[in-house]
C-alpha cells in the first residue's frame, strides 16, 4: 500500500467513525508504506473533498450561533464546535499528505502523525458529547478551516503559512480562555471538558510547530524571507488578521519568533 494514495482515500471517507479509525490505522502502518513521488489522481467530483457526513449542517461562520457555557446546552454547543474543528483538522492533515509533491519523507510522516492525533482529539470530544446526551452532527457548524485549505491547494508555501500557523495556531490563543470559562462553571462535565482541552492544547503546539518548520524549510529552499513573505501571503489570500490576546508562551514553544509575535501585536 502507498501512503499518499491511502491518505486521499481516507480523506474521502464520509463517516466520522470510519475516518478517525482509518487515520489512526494509516499512521500505525506508516513504517511499512511506500511514499510516491507524484500525487494520486484527485477525484473527478470536487465535492468529494473532503468527505464529510450529512450532519452537521454547514453554515457560514457568521451564521453559527454562540451559546454561553453556563448552561448544559451551551457547553454541548461549544464542545461540538471544537469537535468539528478537530474533524476538519484530520482532513487538513490528510490533504497536506496526498496533495503536495517534492517534499522529504519526513514531511509526509509529520502530517500523517498530525492526522492521527487530530483523530484522537475528535474521538475524545465525541465521547464527551455522547456522555452529555449529544453527538457530533447535532448542532450546525462552519467550514472556515477548509475554505483556506481550498484557497491554498496549489501553493504549499501558502498552505503551511496560512493553515497550521495561522488558522490552527488561533487555537493556541483561544483554548486557555475557553478552559477558564469552563473551570469557572465548575460542573463535572465542564471540568472534564477543560481536561480534554489540556491534551489538545499540548498536541496542537506540536502541530503548529510542524507547520512552522515546513514553512521555513520551504522558504529556505526558495530563498524567501519567511517573515516578510508571511504578511504578503496574508494579504494575497485574504487570511484573517488575528487579534490579541495571544498565547505567547505556546506560540514560542511552537516556533514563532519574537519578530513574528511583535507583528501579530501590531494588529
Amino acid at each position: 500500500m502507498e501512503l499518499r494514495q491511502r491518505a486521499l482515500q481516507v480523506l474521502c471517507l464520509t463517516d466520522p467513525e470510519q475516518k478517525t479509525a482509518a487515520a489512526l490505522d494509516l499512521h500505525a502502518q506508516a513504517a511499512t508504506l511506500s511514499i510516491a513521488e507524484q500525487a494520486p489522481t484527485a477525484p473527478a467530483d470536487v465535492g468529494a473533498l473532503p468527505g464529510h457526513p450529512e450532519r452537521p449542517t454547514l453554515l457560514r461562520h457568521t451564521e453559527v450561533a454562540r451559546r454561553s457555557p453556563a448552561t448544559a446546552e451551551g457547553r454541548a454547543v461549544l464542545i461540538h464546535a471544537i469537535a468539528h474543528i478537530e474533524f476538519n483538522a484530520i482532513n487538513l492533515a490528510l490533504d497536506a499528505v496526498w496533495r503536495f509533491d517534492g517534499m522529504p519523507q519526513a514531511y509526509y510522516l509529520d502530517w500523517l502523525r498530525v492526522a492521527a492525533e487530530e483523530a484522537q482529539h475528535f474521538g475524545l470530544l465525541r465521547e464527551h458529547l455522547r456522555r452529555q446526551g449529544h453527538d457530533y452532527g447535532d448542532f450546525p457548524a462552519h467550514q472556515g478551516l477548509w475554505t483556506m485549505c481550498e484557497k491554498t491547494q496549489h501553493d504549499i508555501v501558502a498552505r503551511m503559512a496560512l493553515v497550521p500557523r495561522t488558522m490552527e495556531a488561533r487555537g493556541l490563543d483561544a483554548t486557555p480562555q475557553i478552559q477558564r470559562k469552563l473551570r469557572q462553571v465548575g460542573t463535572p462535565d465542564a471540568l472534564a471538558a477543560a481536561a480534554i482541552l489540556d491534551t489538545i492544547l499540548h498536541d496542537e503546539v506540536g502541530h503548529v510547530a510542524i507547520g512552522n518548520h515546513w514553512y521555513r524549510w520551504l522558504c529556505a529552499r526558495q530563498g524567501l524571507d519567511p517573515e516578510t513573505l508571511y504578511g504578503q501571503l496574508v494579504r494575497q489570500y485574504d487570511a484573517p488578521r488575528l487579534k490579541p490576546p495571544f498565547n505567547e508562551a505556546a506560540r514560542r514553544s511552537a516556533g514563532f519568533t519574537e519578530a513574528e509575535l511583535r507583528w501579530l501585536q501590531q494588529g
